[in-house]
């Protein structure tokens, strides 16, 4: 299982890895998103962050980019602050920081949208350029993808996805930095395999005996059962707690990595100091393992690792930097959706990550901010 914010290169590592050792069990949604790499339109931010000032109405659907996306955020606050920018919003009614139209909580709502019986689809469909953004909070429960496909005939009924124009305005927005750059490595399962939840549920009942969590720390550790559990990452959290063997890895500031943000732009870092001790980049822990048990990954510097991402998927290459167009096909599914309101998947703004766990400022945060709302509603993060 993979970290939300890893790099590239170690992801390749490990799914080549494991899968060389015969496993086709790997995947790099921890919060069980139902989203498929097949389609590369269906998971990216196809408008760019940039493309939603060229909007000309807005339909946000279980999503709350204030605490998801602050700098989406202050994008759509732009836009909407120059005028004439109609905002819908299916799921949290909360405070976005500029003028919405609620709409309602669910996906019954979407279905009216759909049937054309919701007047603001009648805006939509007069917009030249309007913009749908599906959020985690549609997509991470057991009918995701079912959601996602009714957001998909939505956007193809009001002309969100306009190839006269040259205009494709359905974004996915994430709520893990570096998924994007799991979905291009086609980091999930195999012929046969089996997806987080499968995972954790085999371990829990003994099917899989070993577990190996890439920085993993977002899944209910209490349910491994008796499985041996390995940890590679950093800043010591739950699945450091859980596991019965530690390889210390590198944090981003301390490797030189590819990562691919929402637009699907490869971007590359550079590291500002070299990892602690006995940590070393992650690939470079993951080739050393691959040789003690007798599956040598083929390659041996930072250079090889690249090339070989190139070969796995050219836009590693091809999009470094840039955001290339991405082809429009059927995605999602066709079935039933839940009427259960769309919840956003932060309860806490300040800690979402083991980095900003770790942090005493943002427990401060979390002390001044947070306990105190969820102490007088009587909810719990």
């Amino acid at each position: 299982i993979a970290r939300e914010h890893g790099d590239g290169e170690s992801r390749l590592a490990l799914k080549e890895l494991t899968a060389g050792l015969g496993s086709p069990h790997h995947d790099c949604r921890q919060d069980g998103a139902k989203i498929d790499p097949a389609v590369r339109a269906s998971y990216l931010f196809n408008t760019t962050i940039a493309g939603i000032e060229d909007a000309d109405a807005l339909l946000l659907i279980g999503a709350n980019p204030r605490w998801e996306a602050p700098l989406v955020n202050t994008r759509i606050r732009k836009r909407y602050c120059r005028g004439n920018f109609p905002i819908g919003v299916i799921g949290p009614n909360v405070d976005l920081s500029y003028k919405t139209t609620y709409l309602g909580e669910g996906p019954a709502t979407l279905q009216e949208l759909l049937s054309g019986q919701h007047s603001f689809a009648k805006i939509l469909d007069k917009a030249e350029k309007p913009m749908v953004i599906v959020g985690m909070g549609a997509l991470t429960r057991p009918d995701g993808a079912a959601v996602l496909g009714a957001a998909r005939k939505l956007a193809e009924q009001t002309g969100t996805v306009n190839p006269t124009i040259s205009w494709n305005g359905f974004n996915v927005l994430h709520t893990a930095a570096a998924r994007v750059g799991g979905l291009e490595l086609g980091f999930v399962p195999g012929k046969g395999g089996k997806d987080v939840a499968g995972i954790i549920d085999g371990a829990g009942k003994g099917d899989i005996g070993i577990v190996y969590l890439l920085g993993a720390d977002e899944i209910d550790m209490s349910r491994l059962g008796k499985a041996f559990v390995i940890y590679q990452g950093h800043h010591g959290d739950a699945g450091a707690n859980r596991a019965d063997v530690i390889l210390p890895g590198a944090a981003y500031t301390e490797k030189n990595a590819t990562y691919v943000n929402v637009e699907g732009r490869v971007q590359r870092t550079r590291l500002a100091a070299f990892p602690p001790g006995e940590a070393r980049e992650d690939w470079k822990i993951v080739r050393a393992l691959s040789e003690r048990l007798g599956k040598a990954l083929p390659y041996n510097t930072l250079a090889d690792v690249r090339r070989r991402l190139a070969e796995v998927n050219a836009n590693f290459e091809d999009s470094l930097d840039a955001v290339l167009p991405s082809a429009w096909e059927p995605f999602g599914e066709d079935g039933p959706m839940d009427n259960a309101p769309f919840v956003s998947p932060i309860a806490n703004f300040y800690m979402t990550d083991p980095i900003s766990r770790a942090s005493v400022t943002m427990a401060q945060c979390t002390e001044t901010y947070i306990k105190p709302r969820t102490e007088q509603t009587g909810t719990h993060g």
